[in-house]
């Protein structure tokens, strides 16, 4: 019945004109489970909550994914070992000693590489690993929100996001070994191993783990506990070569975005397995020891305005520090969004010089809405009382309500002119009334960005409204 109910509700935003959003994948995130599986709602995101629904359909149109489609095997002989090459580093054959044009599999092996920060090296995709585990991320995301969205134990949603757990980690035929030994592998003729930045490649375990925990606690009947108690093991196994392999170990020492990332990736499978004590310790440790230097008193982050695309780099490592925040808080440590670095800024600080910054004058244009989540999540937890970052996503992408993330980034409030179209909006349509409650947070008071939006959303209302009539 409650999935009818949802048919019905994306039915009718269609109808009103409009759709929902191209499908996106933001460079990482923790989603509260807990937050998901109670379903307290407010009514301002009814249009984000369309916006899942499709989504979880259109990520999982590619899957299931597995190691085993790449072509190209791993210098150990078994696909079932992850793989990619370093994605900025180029082949330089000047000094191969070659009189004939060499075949790609003998530049691989014979002529140096060198790198050239930024710049991709366009035969990385021949083998997309890395591509198909972030496919599998966003797939395994918002399947296991949509199922909670629509109610019940069991639907399609749940189905397909197990069924793409069990055929990446699980199946004999399939899996994948848990380790990254090839990850961002060195190529020519001192090479073929991996590197420490190919850790990076699997940022998006914070995602799977958010998916996971959302099946489990909403009770899924085609998550079973034989399931649950394999993909512990996988974890466990992966979480030691994690802490132990020289390679793994090099990334948790990076200062800047890669080790960042790297502690969002462990703490989450920490909870995964639900070590919450080993999660805070490594939150903890990110947060006494990288994050210290990362942000200036200005908010600048200067690792990351050193490299080639300093605003997407900015705005990478600020998903990142957010990532870890929210994973330390879902563990136990509320106060973390308070920690200064050694020059006295906070994530907030870092968001605020961010958005200082124009995508165009760094002629980045094509990473402009990198921000946009992040400005969200701040928002959220720092609060938005003069409208700034509502104002700032207004009129960066008008109809940011429909956004998936403006689901569990609430309350967002937005500025006067914000509230008084949502109250508008409210008075005319019947908005109030509809069967949907507030949550602790009292989500009803977030802003929903613009006219376009706030109609969805009290089109969607009014249509549910009839549908519960019915």
């Amino acid at each position: 019945m409650r999935s009818s109910l949802l048919s019905v509700f994306i039915s009718c935003i269609l109808i009103g004109g409009n759709g929902v959003l191209a499908y996106t994948s933001y460079a990482n995130d923790f989603v509260d489970p807990n937050f998901i599986v109670a379903g307290e709602f407010g009514n301002n995101t009814l249009a984000a909550q369309a916006t899942i629904l499709a989504w979880a359909k259109d990520s999982a149109s590619g899957g299931p994914w597995t190691v085993m489609s790449k072509t190209v095997t791993p210098p150990n002989g078994d696909k079932h070992d992850y793989m990619s090459w370093a994605p900025y580093w180029w082949p330089d054959c000047s000094k191969a000693g070659n009189t004939t044009e060499l075949a790609p599999e003998e530049v691989w092996k014979t002529c140096q590489y060198v790198s050239r920060d930024g710049l991709f090296n366009p035969d990385g995709r021949l083998i997309n690993d890395v591509g198909n585990f972030q496919s599998l991320s966003d797939a395994v995301l918002y399947n296991a929100i949509a199922f909670s969205i629509t109610g019940g134990t069991s639907s399609s949603y749940s189905k397909t996001t197990v069924s793409f757990i069990k055929t990446w980690f699980l199946d004999d035929e399939t899996k994948m070994n848990p380790n990254l030994n090839y990850g961002q592998m060195q190529r020519g003729p001192t090479g073929q191993f991996g590197s420490h930045t190919g850790i990076l490649d699997l940022k998006g375990m914070a995602k799977i783990v958010t998916g996971i925990i959302i099946l489990r606690n909403k009770k899924s009947t085609d998550w079973t506990t034989d399931l649950d108690n394999q993909m512990n093991a996988w974890t466990k196994e992966y979480i030691t070569w994690l802490e132990t392999a020289p390679i793994s170990l090099e990334e948790g020492h990076a200062d800047n975005n890669h080790g960042t990332f790297y502690y969002n990736q462990l703490a989450a499978l920490k909870i995964l397995v639900n070590d919450m004590d080993g999660a805070r310790n490594v939150t903890n440790t990110y947060f006494a020891s990288q994050y210290m230097s990362q942000i200036e008193s200005s908010g600048e982050q200067p690792l990351e305005a050193a490299r080639t695309r300093p605003y997407h780099y900015r705005a990478y490592n600020l998903a990142a520090m957010i990532t870890n925040a929210r994973i330390a808080e879902y563990a136990g440590d509320k106060s973390i969004w308070n920690k200064t670095t050694n020059q006295g800024a906070t994530i907030k600080s870092a968001l605020d010089f961010a958005i200082t910054i124009s995508a165009t004058d760094s002629k980045e244009t094509s990473y402009t809405e990198e921000l946009y989540p992040s400005i969200a999540a701040v928002a959220s937890i720092y609060g938005d009382s003069e409208g700034k970052y509502a104002s700032f996503l207004a009129n960066g992408e008008g109809g940011y309500a429909e956004e998936a993330y403006f689901l569990w980034n609430q309350p967002l409030a937005g500025g006067e002119q914000e509230s008084a179209a949502l109250a508008k909006a409210s008075s005319t349509s019947g908005a109030n009334n509809a069967n949907a409650t507030g949550t602790p947070k009292d989500q009803s008071n977030g802003a929903i960005g613009n006219a376009g939006s706030w109609l969805i959303g009290a089109a969607v209302v009014a249509c549910l409204q009839c549908v519960f009539v019915l």
